[in-house]
């Protein structure tokens, strides 16, 4: 489509390209991305990359489109023309095809966390998406170009509702201050003090619940609810990007104690947007977390289920045992200061 930036490369022979683009903990600040608020108020996110990924594959030729998605353990062929119709089934590779085609060829998808996790996977293999059939097309994007196509894939072609953190996140990678000024995204990285890092890196656990949760049900009543003017609701988007703004300083002070104490706040904000943001489950996991000794924690990305996080420096290892204990998996926290990643392999050569 000619509204999509892009930079033709000059081999378009076939090929298989890889992409890969990293999940991430929202720190403080998410739902603030999400429009109307962002559009009318303006929002902020401290997101972190980590090093969980989604994967795609395009592998060109053959006479049809193949698409498989091992996570969801569904696989479908179809014409390469005409674009295909949205039915329910692989919804997000049929848009991602329609958007960017690519002639025949199989598309193969695969997640290193389960679906609903709340880190954005689905942003992440927007972002994957892009970067591997732009690159089967012949065609080569800036990070910030991959992240604007991942958004028009999930919320136009796809009609998706949601924020626009995890494709931003996913295409950037590392520790990022977002503003949302729509149509505008500003991205700032934030420097954290090398030693720093690798402390909040150790003192982080990641859980998830077990069940992944249906975030567009709970946004659209968030939605729903700050048009009308609801004041609670109102009151948290604007606390939560307060939170987002004190939580920059809190990781630029190298203030663990500070930074626990907002992940608890925003969570608390969180809860105010809708009665279903924490389940039965998650309040469990939250009190075991913190008689653990976590200094604070949150749901991940909409909440209502998928993953929580906390933080416990010093106390890591007794957190994820009582998290453990109380129902949850443990998923691995490294730091990804690089985003999208691409390979294009053709005739055994790797370019």
């Amino acid at each position: 489509p000619g509204d999509i930036p892009m930079t033709p490369a000059r081999d378009r022979s076939p090929r298989t390209v890889t992409a890969s683009a990293p999940v991430r903990l929202d720190l403080a600040g998410g739902w603030t991305d999400v429009p109307p608020f962002s559009e009318r108020e303006g929002g902020v996110v401290i997101a972190a990359a980590i090093g969980l990924r989604a994967h795609v594959t395009v592998e060109c030729g053959g006479d049809a489109i193949r698409l498989v998605a091992h996570d969801l353990d569904d696989e479908e062929t179809i014409p390469a023309d005409p674009p295909p119709v949205l039915d329910g089934r692989l919804d997000l590779l049929k848009a991602a095809v329609r958007l960017l085609p690519p002639g025949p060829c199989s598309v193969v998808t695969r997640s290193d966390v389960p679906p609903g996790s709340g880190l954005g996977s689905s942003g992440a293999l927007d972002v994957a998406l892009v970067a591997a059939l732009g690159r089967a097309r012949g065609e080569t994007r800036t990070p910030m170009e991959v992240a604007e196509a991942g958004c028009r894939l999930e919320r136009e072609e796809a009609g998706i509702a949601g924020g626009r953190q995890d494709q931003y996140m996913a295409a950037l990678g590392g520790v990022q201050r977002l503003e949302f000024r729509d149509p505008a995204v500003i991205a700032t990285p934030v420097a954290l003090d090398s030693a720093f890092a690798a402390e909040l890196e150790r003192s982080l656990v990641l859980c998830y619940t077990g069940v992944s949760r249906i975030s567009g049900r709970t946004i659209a009543r968030v939605i729903a609810a700050y048009e009308h003017g609801d004041a609670a609701v109102v009151a948290a988007l604007r606390g939560m990007r307060d939170v987002a703004l004190a939580t920059e300083d809190a990781l630029l002070a190298a203030d663990l104690p500070a930074a626990g104490r907002l992940l608890s706040e925003n969570w608390l904000h969180q809860q105010a947007l809708d009665a279903g943001m924490r389940t039965e489950h998650m309040a469990r996991l939250e009190a075991a977390a913190l008689g653990a000794g976590a200094l604070g924690g949150k749901a991940a990305g909409s909440g209502a289920g998928g993953c929580m996080f906390f933080l416990a420096p010093g106390r890591a290892r007794a957190v994820a045992d009582a998290a453990a204990a109380a129902g949850a998996t443990i998923l691995p926290v490294t730091w990804s200061p690089d985003g999208v990643r691409t390979c294009c392999c053709k005739t055994n050569s790797t370019h």
